[in-house]
This record gives structure tokens, C-alpha cells and sequence, in this order.
């Protein structure tokens, strides 16, 4: 494994956290109900690319559809975890 075979797919992850980040950039530019500040948008970030930096390298080892599920299962259920609780507070 090389950098350049990793080098487009975080790319593409990296470009789909800015993606899902427009959601509420611009859902705040037609509601109060949304009110994000620079702090939040860059711990979102972190959080998706990470959880996408997680699942191409976690695919690069691991091989069979139900491991990779299972993968795809355990990072999303982190990333929801980690997200509810600085969201709202889940285990304050």
C-alpha cells in the first residue's frame, strides 16, 4: 500500500465531510433553529473525515462482506456516539 492508492479516496472523503458540512451552512441561512459557530464545523469535520479515514483504511485490511459490514457498523456507531454527545449531552 502505497500513498498515492490512498491519496484519492481520502480525497474523495475529504470532499464529502465539505459535502455533508453545506448541510447546515446552509440551513442556517434560512432558520435560527440551526446556529453553528467555526468551532462546531471543525469537530464535525473531523469527525466525518476521520470516520471516513477509519472505514478506507479499515477496508484496505480487512477483507469479506460481513467484516467489512461490521467495519462500517462499529465506525458508525462511534461517529453517532461521539456526535450525540457533544450535540446534546448524552452521557452528561
Amino acid at each position: 500500500m502505497t500513498a498515492d492508492t490512498l491519496q484519492r479516496p481520502l480525497l474523495v472523503g475529504a470532499l464529502a465531510s465539505a459535502a455533508l458540512l453545506l448541510i447546515p451552512a446552509i440551513a442556517m441561512l434560512f432558520t435560527s433553529e440551526v446556529s453553528w459557530g467555526p468551532g462546531d464545523f471543525i469537530i464535525a469535520a473531523i469527525l466525518l473525515f476521520g470516520a471516513g479515514a477509519i472505514t478506507v483504511l479499515g477496508f484496505r485490511h480487512i477483507r469479506g462482506f460481513g467484516r467489512r459490514t461490521a467495519l462500517i457498523g462499529v465506525v458508525s456507531f462511534g461517529l453517532a456516539l461521539v456526535w450525540a454527545e457533544l450535540a446534546v449531552g448524552l452521557f452528561s
